[in-house]
């Protein structure tokens, strides 16, 4: 199942302590189990008469749910604890230790009523959770907060932080589980894509290789009838405006390479691919790889140009942390003296949603002039239009042995600039001093962006709970 069609599933851990009212625990239960049934999550839970008042509280309890946590592993992407009163820290902090099951946890803590304080109405959750954290620091169990500190369930600002958390429970299940197909050979002149696989397998992130010249191959073996092929031509057709210049042999000629693509793509079970995508295509198969790329990319299948693994790596993040598909882009003009403003572009392989218009579907420009536009078609063009965005970029360092990445906010504007290709004009604050840090840093010129504001999701997805070292730009 492509992850992006899997509902996020939470383990719900309702806290309590004896001595405190059980009609707040079983109205907590309630309000949470009915805000995750809007959201559309999943959750596991034990019954309302498997524990007392269905919490958990004493270590017979925390057993019962460590080990049906336990037996919903594959299941389960994060865990929810809930404090309607001050709870007990032992009970929650035991049945995740024994779960053990390593995923992000929430903690979520009801306000006191100031005229709800006698004996039978008091919570004291504002106390207890402080409690609970001090147990899962010291036990080394990295959690999420919410954006206050007590909270009710049916605040608007909880049900965005659920939202969030979801985003950061499926963004770090992803990650742990990703295949990156490594198709070709990164091109020759390009030092600055080479990756450390055994870095990335460190975190759970597989990479597949395999020879263009098998792709080529089972693209040349294609009966032009095919369904697949048939298929895959329609979905071209519809995909973006062809001039009528472009021969139909050229176009049929990328529907069978998109199909051999998205066959082995299918078999190796990869979620994210890097394509060489020139010199090699063009001189050997004749056609541009992008169009492939960005059609994938609209399926949830993000792929990065010139076998930049750690580029899709970054894409396949954002995909993960915002749901829409992310672009692949150069850091690749000045604009003017606008400080804060750059061009970035590609040939390009954007995704048609990232565009955010129905684009043109031609021939390389650049790289057309040297390869022959006979041998380019399936370039993606068009500028992309005007709205917030994020961008991420993450890279193996074999001198620190580890996973780096910076992060972002910006936008892309209505500026206008006159070149050809996949277009997007970027405002980002303090643009000169990230530019700084990704020269000083040794990071590549690519870079994957995608509508929306979600930097908050990934610094906690990849900074806290996958270790990896991130510069978060403001």
């Amino acid at each position: 199942m492509k992850v992006m069609e899997k509902k996020t599933c939470l383990g719900v851990i309702v806290g309590t302590r004896g001595f405190f009212s059980p009609a707040l625990i079983g109205g907590a239960r309630k309000e949470m189990l009915a805000l995750l049934d809007k959201l559309g999550i999943d959750y596991v839970i034990g019954g309302e008469t498997e524990t007392p008042h269905g919490a958990v509280e004493s270590l017979a309890d925390a057993k019962h749910y460590a080990n049906m946590f336990r037996s919903q592993a594959e299941k389960i992407d994060g865990i929810m604890v809930v404090l309607p009163n001050f709870g007990n820290e032992l009970g929650v902090v035991q049945t995740i230790d024994m779960a053990a099951l390593n995923v992000p946890v929430m903690v979520q803590a009801c306000d006191d009523d100031i005229d709800k304080v006698d004996v039978a109405s008091r919570r004291d959750a504002f106390c207890g959770k402080i409690s609970v954290c001090n147990n899962f620091y010291q036990y080394g169990i990295k959690f999420t907060d919410t954006a206050e500190h007590t909270c009710n369930i049916s605040d608007s600002s909880f049900e965005e932080d659920v939202k969030k958390f979801a985003a950061v429970c499926r963004t770090v299940k992803g990650l742990r589980n990703a295949r990156v197909g490594a198709i070709g050979a990164r091109p020759a002149a390009f030092q600055t894509v080479r990756y450390s696989e055994k870095i990335l397998q460190r975190t759970g992130i597989t990479v597949i290789p395999v020879d263009l010249s098998e792709i080529f191959a089972a693209a040349n073996k294609m009966d032009n009838s095919a369904e697949a092929v048939k298929k895959m031509l329609s979905e071209i057709r519809a995909y973006g405006t062809i001039p009528g210049r472009i021969p139909d042999e050229q176009v049929m000629r990328q529907a069978r390479f998109g199909v051999a693509v998205n066959d082995w793509m299918a078999e190796n079970e990869c979620v994210a691919s890097a394509i060489q995508c020139w010199e090699s295509m063009q001189k050997n198969y004749g056609c541009a790889s992008c169009l492939t790329m960005s059609m994938m990319g609209e399926k949830f299948m993000p792929s990065a140009c010139e076998v930049d693994v750690t580029g899709a790596v970054s894409m396949y993040t954002l995909l993960l942390a915002s749901g829409t598909p992310p672009g692949f882009l150069d850091w690749n003009n000045n604009y003017g003296k606008e400080l804060d403003k750059c061009v970035n572009t590609h040939c390009s392989n954007f995704p048609k949603s990232f565009i955010g218009a129905t684009p043109e579907i031609a021939d390389l420009d650049v790289l057309g002039e040297s390869l022959g536009r006979e041998n380019s078609f399936g370039a993606v063009k068009g500028k992309v239009l005007s709205g917030p965005m994020t961008y991420f970029r993450v890279s193996t360092d074999d001198n620190l042995g580890c996973i780096k990445g910076y992060l972002g906010e910006g936008s892309f504007t209505d500026d206008p600039f006159a070149m050809d290709g996949g277009i997007a004009v970027c405002q980002v604050p303090n643009l000169r001093g990230l530019l700084s840090h990704i020269c000083q840093n040794g990071y590549e010129h690519h870079v994957a962006m995608v509508r929306g504001n979600v930097s908050a999701v990934i610094d906690e997805a990849v900074n806290k709970y996958l270790g990896w070292q991130l510069y978060h730009h403001q």
